[in-house]
């Protein structure tokens, strides 16, 4: 028996050294995965209000890519009201997703905070209320008393909280757009545009999609039922699938609106801004939604981290590593075309240790009719070290052990 195992060490040893000299390849390099192409044709809808719209401005985005589905006027800069509590959320959320703040914190209320007026829960500067209530009271109601709490509390001053929300959507591409506050009561100079409301809306839903705890919310209270609320945003009671978003409106900006709603995995933002009254804001939104759902669909293909292959290693401590996707796989399609997507994967023929984690493997790609739709990057799901004198003697102790064990 001893014997047996001798020579079983031995072969080991051997293939060992055979396995550094003589490269190994994958075994295929290109996959066609089962789907056949996409047309994401929405240039007609492109600047000429042909959905006839009564607001200022206005645009329809999908949420996941961003894609423009209609536009109109929409780099205009306006005032935009309360909606600009979509910027003052997004670095809530972002504090404490950093872990800088959390839901159970106790925020106070400063006599500044008191004094905004318009929408609030009128705050008394004697209470506080946990971040989780203030959020409720910020989506719900649009409380600006509770925004500024959370403003100062964050950054110490409001002043220096607009500074944060200016370099956010400097960030963000947001190039239409100064804020002057963190609430949205006019004031010269604090304006925005209804692409710039989308990016942010985009980035608060995609980022923290647990902002939709609050924003769905139709009827709450507050103070252990003494405070009332309920949600200015009437689609989230009337409109299918609505997730959000955020109202405003003063006399100078009129009526303003980013609306959201999923359905059937695609997901929309549309924003209204400067309608003329409050039911056409409502009624415009769901025009655009209602366009979106009737004419595009998303199709998603694959997960973040999916495993869409495997490679053979050269000269590597392993023989193989997984090929993962870099990012979530999926487009929007025009409906009934879903079937034309064309899906190419390529992985490299052969791959050679070290490989880093994250490392490029290839790529897959979606097309229609020869247009690239987007491509998305294949990549290492871990590293694999290059096989030297060290980690070989150590697999062969490991085989040595493992075969003493049996």
């Amino acid at each position: 028996m001893k014997k047996i195992k001798k020579n079983i060490i031995i072969f080991l040893i051997i293939n060992l050294i055979i396995f550094q000299n003589v490269p190994s390849f994958a075994e295929q390099n290109a996959y066609i995965w089962s789907e056949e192409t996409i047309q994401t044709n929405v240039e007609a809808q492109k600047e000429d209000n042909n959905i006839q719209l009564e607001c200022g401005s206005a645009i329809l985005i999908e949420q996941t890519t961003g894609q423009i589905l209609y536009e109109h006027n929409i780099h205009e800069k306006l005032r935009p009201a309360s909606v600009t509590k979509i910027m003052s959320i997004l670095l809530i959320m972002e504090q404490i997703h950093n872990g800088n703040l959390s839901l159970t914190d106790s925020i106070s209320c400063s006599e500044n905070a008191t004094s905004m007026g318009g929408s609030q829960i009128w705050l008394d500067t004697r209470e506080t209320l946990t971040v989780d209530e203030m959020l409720k009271a910020i989506c719900v109601v649009s409380a600006n008393d509770c925004v500024v709490a959370m403003a100062e509390h964050i950054a110490g001053s409001e002043e220096a909280f607009v500074q944060m929300m200016n370099n956010k959507a400097k960030e963000l591409g947001m190039n239409d757009t100064t804020f002057k506050n963190c609430h949205g009561i006019d004031e010269d100079g604090h304006v925005t545009s209804s692409y710039d409301i989308a990016l942010m809306s985009k980035e608060l839903l995609n980022k923290y999609p647990e902002v939709t705890k609050y924003t769905t919310i139709w009827m709450d209270s507050l103070r252990d039922g003494k405070s009332e609320l309920v949600n200015t945003n009437k689609l989230i009671r009337n409109y299918k699938g609505a997730t959000g978003l955020k109202t405003g409106s003063t006399s100078l900006a009129l009526y303003n609106l980013s609306a959201s709603a999923t359905r059937d995995g695609l997901s929309l933002i549309a924003v209204i801004m400067k309608a003329p009254t409050t039911k056409i804001r409502f009624e415009e939104a769901q025009k655009l939604l209602d366009y979106g759902f009737a004419n595009f669909s998303f199709k998603e293909f694959g997960k973040k981290g999916e495993e869409v292959g495997t490679l053979q290693v050269n000269k590597g401590v392993t023989q193989q590593i997984s090929a993962i996707l870099e990012e979530d796989a999926g487009t929007l399609v025009e409906k009934n075309k879903e079937k034309n997507i064309t899906q190419n994967l390529t992985l490299e023929e052969k791959i050679d240790a070290p490989v880093k984690k994250g490392q490029k493997l290839g790529e897959i790609t979606f097309t229609l009719e020869g247009k690239t739709l987007s491509t998305i990057n294949i990549i290492a799901q871990e590293d694999v070290e290059k096989i030297n004198l060290f980690n070989m003697t150590k697999q062969i102790c490991y085989s040595w052990i493992n075969l003493l064990r049996e």
